[in-house]
């Protein structure tokens, strides 16, 4: 099982498809790497060699911002955003929608299961 960027690749998997598990990685940069590495994207991950692994691990370490450190920029964005008091920060900081979307009806995600509303009787 080859390990790259602290991730465990799955077995049996095209290699365009088993990079993809990396955060930060997805198909065409996936297709990318391996096409500059001269390295068959049909074949499976457990057929790659230790050599061919160790490029993979050494062109993502260079080249790209993957896992921990991205998911901490990404993080630091939404702070950076909330401590200003923008419109997007207010926005992540209520749990609502950021980017336009309704919210009358939809949001159900952002926005948790319904709360039960309680009427009275006149």
């Amino acid at each position: 099982m080859a390990r790259i960027a602290g991730v465990d690749l799955p077995r049996r998997k095209r290699m365009d498809i088993a990079l993809t598990y990396i955060y930060g990685i997805g198909r065409s940069t996936a297709k990318d790497i391996l096409a500059r590495l001269d390295i068959d994207p049909s074949r499976n991950s457990d057929e790659l060699t230790e050599a061919e692994i160790g490029l993979i691990r050494k062109a993502i370490d260079t080249e790209y911002t993957v896992e921990g450190e991205l998911r901490a920029q990404v993080s630091m964005g939404i702070k950076r955003l909330m401590d200003l008091g923008c419109y997007r920060g207010l926005r992540h900081r209520k749990a609502l929608p950021v980017r336009g979307q309704r919210t009358k009806t939809n949001a159900r995600t952002r926005k948790g299961p319904r709360k039960a509303s309680v009427k009275k009787k006149k």
